[in-house]
């Protein structure tokens, strides 16, 4: 335990979970570190469970993104959330928000840690942040992830430290950990290339804040399997096709621009495709570094990979864990805030690689709601790079639920990006080039390459149909939602 806690006054800190749990009290606003399932806290949210069974508890939470179910699963299924913020992923939480029980509130993820600096979500009475190690000087090493953990633990009155001995202590020195100033008194961010270090590889905090220590071996939950499957394949030969004819046409080096990925099928399809292409000494500038990004550093096309999180299935953490070494020189982990930075992704001129659940024929994205009303798991970090990439990618299947629904719409049901922030838009069926047209351009744009088969004719017919009516953006308003109002009443958007 002295190589993990280094700091011998702190070591008297040791407490149990239970312990640690008896300090929350109903009502407080808990800060957690964590950041799409990955290092995040779980013995004391588990313990806080069983503790407040039977009482009438509630408490507000906050974390950098989603996390596992041991914390917003359990505490959600428990009726333990009063309000969460802001973004989550897990079923039992996305229930108790679209019931109602749980208020949510969607926020990009740049603007978040800012927003609790300025108080916008009431004092953050306790920290519970996951680390491998704590310094000599009784500063926090973080784990797999950084996220909002800076923030959390400057703001809050009193701390509480899971040290999860399932982490492996090979990650100290990954981290680099620059907390921004709050305007006026905020300066330019020195970072000008993905693989500068600005900060340093630990949170520095008051020692005298932590309450407890709690010893952990719970380790992250799988959120994911990296599958890729004819879709996501598809869609990830388009993509490549066009960077490869970008770049032939000038308009991109031969190491790309940094690479910014959302998480699943498709974004590991993309990333495992560029081995096989022609661009060399890539640079990833995004928030999760998943198994592809692996994969990438093992075919040396990868320079550095920088992000917020490490999040892997379960085969790609046993790789992880077999090569660190290589891993850890090519791994760069920040806070959300840094990852985030419109200020940097803009300076970069990143790609950024997001997923649609929905677009309609003028480009607009939906990326969080279900036909409209139904919260699914937030906007994320897709708006921060959407709005200031270099180029902004929007992938999804161009059909949903075996056909019954289309991706591609008259008018989507919630918009999270405008058409302003979209330059292209994938399906399986092709890629959509909207940079410099109109909207009635866009629309044929759109409808030709990307919409499936079974609705390309119904959309065109919709689209012919409103250019009758005239404008600039031509919407026939009594028909535009029809498509989302037939498959709820039907089953079926044909």
């Amino acid at each position: 335990m002295k190589n993990r806690i280094r700091n011998k006054s702190l070591r008297d800190k040791i407490i149990s979970a239970d312990e640690a749990a008896a300090i929350i009290k109903s009502g407080m606003t808990i800060g957690c570190s964590g950041f799409t399932p990955s290092g995040y806290p779980k013995a004391v949210p588990l313990a806080l469970v069983e503790k407040a069974q039977g009482e009438d508890f509630n408490i507000n939470i906050l974390t950098g993104a989603s996390v596992g179910s041991e914390l917003d699963g359990a505490l959600a299924e428990a009726g333990l959330i009063n309000r969460r913020y802001p973004y989550q992923s897990d079923k039992n939480l996305r229930s108790s928000i679209n019931s109602g029980d749980v208020k949510y509130s969607d926020i990009h993820l740049s603007h978040f840690p800012q927003n609790i600096r300025y108080g916008h979500y009431g004092d953050i009475d306790l920290a519970i942040v996951e680390a491998i190690a704590i310094t000599e000087e009784g500063w926090i090493v973080p784990s797999s992830s950084v996220g909002a953990a800076p923030t959390f633990l400057k703001e809050a009155e009193k701390i509480i430290v899971e040290l999860n001995l399932k982490q492996t202590l090979d990650l100290e020195g990954v981290h680099d950990i620059y907390q921004l100033a709050d305007p006026p008194e905020r300066e330019a961010i020195s970072l000008v290339q993905a693989d500068q270090r600005i900060g340093s590889p630990y949170i520095k905090i008051d020692p005298k804040k932590i309450e407890g220590i709690v010893i952990t071996e719970i380790e992250d939950e799988i959120s994911f399997a990296a599958y890729q499957d004819d879709i996501s394949n598809k869609i990830a030969s388009h993509i490549i096709d066009f960077l490869e004819a970008e770049q032939q046409a000038g308009k991109l080096p031969k190491e790309l621009l940094p690479l910014q990925s959302g998480v699943g099928a498709v974004a590991n399809a993309v990333l495992s495709g560029l081995c096989n292409s022609n661009f060399e000494n890539i640079k990833f500038y995004s928030e999760v570094i998943q198994d592809a990004v692996l994969e990438l550093i093992d075919c040396g096309k990868i320079d550095i990979a920088s992000g917020t999180s490490i999040t892997l299935s379960e085969s790609g953490k046993k790789q992880f864990k077999e090569n660190i070494d290589l891993y850890k020189d090519k791994i760069i982990l920040r806070p959300q805030e840094i990852s985030n930075n419109p200020e940097i992704i803009r300076r970069l001129g990143s790609i950024a690689i997001n997923t649609a659940i929905e677009a309609d024929i003028y480009g607009n994205v939906n990326s969080t709601h279900i036909m409209g009303s139904r919260m699914m798991n937030g906007i994320g970090g897709s708006g921060d790079f959407a709005r200031n990439a270099y180029l902004s990618i929007f992938v999804t299947s161009s059909v949903a639920k075996g056909g019954k629904i289309s991706s591609i719409v008259p008018m989507v049901s919630h918009v999270d990006h405008t058409e302003h922030d979209v330059d292209i838009i994938v399906t399986e069926q092709g890629l959509a080039d909207l940079r410099g047209l109109s909207p009635q351009e866009r629309a044929v744009e759109i409808i030709t390459k990307a919409v499936s088969p079974l609705y390309k004719d119904k959309l065109l017919d919709y689209f012919e149909r409103a250019k009758n009516r005239g404008g600039h953006t031509p919407v026939k308003l009594n028909e535009a939602l029809s498509w989302h109002q037939r498959y709820i009443d039907t089953g079926t958007m044909k």
